[in-house]
């Protein structure tokens, strides 16, 4: 299953979410979701973070991708990309359940999805 993720970075901070269903609910990530059928990545992304954020963005460079098991078994293929802040208005919807801004040294404190913040360190983001 194709999915995308968004790193936004603000100020030393980076956007987080707070799964409100499985996969890895209760834990903090990244904001992004599946693929359509006929959507491009890109787009998929910019629908994906207006849904769960409230926010408006523009897709910037791919980051780096992980594999990922559903509680379903399912095997979600993601794909992070950089993503800058255009406008609208932070409400957390569709499944995320909050939205923090969180500093980027203290990420290791936040309780985040499995395997997380490795992917972020191995890619230089933090």
């Amino acid at each position: 299953m194709q999915a995308v993720g968004g790193i936004a970075i603000r100020d030393d901070h980076l956007l987080l979410v707070r799964r409100g269903h499985a996969p890895s609910r209760g834990r903090w990530s990244l904001p992004g979701g599946r693929v359509e059928p006929g959507e491009t990545a890109e787009h998929a992304l910019v629908r994906e973070l207006a849904e769960e954020t409230g926010l408006a963005v523009e897709a910037g460079a791919f980051v780096g991708e992980v594999m990922r098991r559903g509680s379903d078994g399912t095997v979600y293929r993601i794909r992070d990309f950089l993503v800058t802040v255009i406008g609208g208005t932070e409400a957390p919807g569709d499944d995320a359940a909050d939205i923090a801004w969180a500093a980027l040294p203290e990420l290791a404190g936040y309780r985040l999805s499995a395997g997380l913040l490795e992917a972020l360190r191995s890619w230089g983001v933090c």
